[in-house]
């Protein structure tokens, strides 16, 4: 019986007026399901529009219906009453971090930690760490629990983890992946193995650079694992349909769409990007993000890395007197709802590890290096 013959047959009953009304719900939900069937049904049909395109944007239906209705109306006395919320749970939890922990404590005070719905964005040179810090980021948030997921658009998964073993047993990536290993290092990374085991870190063999088909799969593992992040590395290299469009213009729309699944997920996501070079200013800054301004725009928050070591030049100020072999700058410099902030880490060149500084080494005057 299909749901014009039904309803032609319903009698309305008002001594059950409970099963009538669950009728009426049920009956609005088919015609729901079969309005996006009929969609799905013309789009499919329509040679214009790109299969990933299509997957994205009906997955993103059929999850917001499975769902179920919700009001998205709300007055200032329930934001309010949201906020105090938040403020209490902040005082009675042990730990002060209201998102996931970083593992760089002036960045988790600064910032309460990864928080979902944020749009990160790390933006450096190339050969600066981007990929590096993320994946040190990652790491750390899948130590207390929190799930993430990592797409690389250039690496494979076994390099990646190859990164992520390097950073906990000392050993090179290079020698890990192309070098016959002594017994000794042998064992070193078979205790090394054992604090990445059952790590909530996961990879998708399927993802492409179609930033439709990246997103169908953060909403699957999403449903799947709750993941509470993920890394997108990088931005210039994602593919969008927007055909006739500049490239300005569809990095917007790549990073306008990343930040609108933080929301609707509730997930923080970390998208790496390039910066447009140049050699006589080497310090990082927002006006040099490459392609488009329209990133810093959507972002949340925008961390710059610097190692002026690569440069042979020094930091500026505040931190002129710091030592710059193996160590980098990470600068906070759009945070919105945290601030700006600016901090030195460690930085090892041989696993690609970012790790905290407790001291911070003073430089060493040789008259070679180059001001900031």
């Amino acid at each position: 019986m299909d749901i014009d013959t039904f309803l032609k047959a319903f009698r309305y009953d008002s001594r059950n007026l409970y099963i009538n009304v669950c009728v009426l719900v049920e009956l609005d939900q088919r015609r729901k399901i079969a309005t996006l069937a009929h969609q799905l049904y013309q789009q499919a049909n329509d040679m214009e529009t790109e299969i990933p395109q299509l997957i994205s944007a009906t997955t993103g239906q059929l999850t917001q219906f499975a769902e179920g209705p919700s009001t998205a109306y709300y007055t200032l006395d329930e934001a309010i009453q949201g906020v105090r919320n938040q403020i209490e749970r902040n005082c009675n939890q042990e730990s002060p971090l209201t998102g996931t922990p970083t593992g760089f404590t002036q960045l988790d005070k600064q910032s309460g930690g990864l928080q979902g719905s944020d749009l990160i964005v790390i933006v450096a040179d190339t050969s600066q760490g981007k990929t590096s810090l993320s994946l040190s980021l990652a790491l750390n948030a899948a130590r207390t629990d929190a799930g993430v997921a990592i797409y690389s658009l250039e690496m494979k998964k076994e390099q990646i983890a190859a990164r992520l073993i390097a950073t906990e047993t000392g050993i090179p990536v290079n020698q890990l992946l192309y070098s016959p290993l002594p017994p000794g290092q042998i064992e070193q990374i078979e205790k090394g193995l054992t604090r990445l085991y059952g790590l909530p870190v996961y990879f998708d063999d399927r993802s492409t650079s179609q930033i439709d088909t990246i997103i169908t799969s953060i909403r699957n593992l999403k449903m799947k694992y709750n993941i509470k992040g993920a890394v997108v590395d990088y931005l210039q290299i994602m593919n969008v349909n927007m055909k006739g469009s500049n490239k300005e213009a569809q990095m917007g729309e790549v990073s306008r769409r990343l930040k609108n699944l933080a929301l609707e997920l509730d997930i923080w996501i970390m998208a790496l990007s390039q910066l447009n070079r140049d050699p006589l200013h080497p310090a990082p800054s927002l006006g040099r993000l490459r392609d488009s301004g329209q990133i810093a725009e959507a972002a949340d928050v925008v961390m710059l890395i610097y190692r002026p070591e690569v440069y042979n030049r020094t930091y500026g100020e505040p931190f002129q007197w710091a030592g710059t072999a193996n160590t980098a700058l990470i600068e906070v410099a759009k945070g919105r709802n945290i601030g700006l902030t600016k901090f030195l880490c460690g930085f090892n060149p041989q696993t690609c590890r970012f790790y905290e500084l407790h001291d911070i080494p003073r430089l060493e005057k040789t008259g070679k290096e180059e001001p900031f």
